[in-house]
């Protein structure tokens, strides 16, 4: 019996050897059999039946019922699956976690930690790679937002949030990007944080936990952010950080950034 190729490589990606993927495939089909019936359905070689049937066991894909001759039962796919995808996801979340445990204490080390990163989509991506890193806190200063941007955000940011990382956006009520209005203030009432809103330039400041920065910039023509000529400058520098985390928090606690007097004022916009 003949499969999609996609589904053996998922099959692969679950452990299983070429042999055991026959085997496995056969009896899906037979729910119930011998080994005799597996090999001659599979096409697994009759010497090589007994272990491959074992092997299968022991990975949790089928079940040996004891008798003569031994019957091996299929367990159900879905089942099957879904511990499978439990585990891949488990050791995935490990080895991310460790793997930026490493990346995180050496990205510091190095002698000049500025990046210069081009292209919207290098730039979304980024942000959500700082944003899963934090630990503490997000500061955002949102004067403009490429297209379907904060979509992108929104989950990045809500995971951070459930976190307990403590996390402000000050940005702007709107942009006009490559032509095309966005009503930021509207596009960010998915994400649960504190916000206020006051027209800032054309630029953006992601901050995480004081330790790491991405500024935002493009040029743009007749108010409108040209994408396309996007620059993001990532520094690592600690002490920048710091004072530019010192500037948002002056402009935090100003009083000029009162959302609700703001919002009163720009009603109709």
């Amino acid at each position: 019996m003949s499969i999609n190729q996609n589904t053996t490589s998922a099959l692969k990606t679950m452990g299983l050897t070429d042999y055991e993927i026959q085997a496995y495939v056969a009896l899906t089909s037979l729910i119930s059999g011998t080994a005799t019936q597996i090999s001659e359905t599979s096409g697994v070689p009759r010497s090589r039946t007994y272990e491959i049937l074992k092997n299968l066991q022991k990975k949790g894909f089928i079940e040996i019922i004891p008798g003569k001759p031994l019957k091996f039962n299929i367990v159900p796919p879905q089942e099957v699956f879904e511990k499978a995808r439990g585990q891949i996801n488990e050791e995935l979340d490990q080895a991310e976690t460790e793997l930026n445990i490493i990346y995180e204490n050496k990205i510091s080390q190095v002698p000049a930690p500025i990046w210069l990163i081009y292209g919207k989509n290098k730039i979304v991506k980024k942000e959500i790679e700082i944003i899963g890193r934090a630990k503490d806190s997000i500061f955002i200063m949102g004067g403009s937002m490429f297209k379907d941007e904060l979509e992108q955000l929104e989950n990045s940011l809500n995971k951070a949030i459930r976190k307990g990382v403590n996390t402000k956006m000050i940005i702007a009520p709107y942009c006009i990007t490559d032509g095309e209005r966005i009503d930021i203030s509207q596009e960010i009432n998915g994400i649960n944080c504190e916000k206020k809103i006051f027209p800032i330039p054309f630029l953006k400041v992601i901050i995480r936990d004081k330790k790491e920065m991405l500024l935002i910039f493009s040029k743009f023509s007749e108010n409108s952010v040209i994408s396309k000529t996007a620059i993001g400058i990532w520094n690592q520098y600690i002490e920048i950080v710091e004072t530019i985390s010192g500037f948002y928090n002056i402009l935090w606690n100003i009083d000029l950034y009162n959302m609700n007097l703001f919002n009163k004022d720009t009603e109709g916009l």
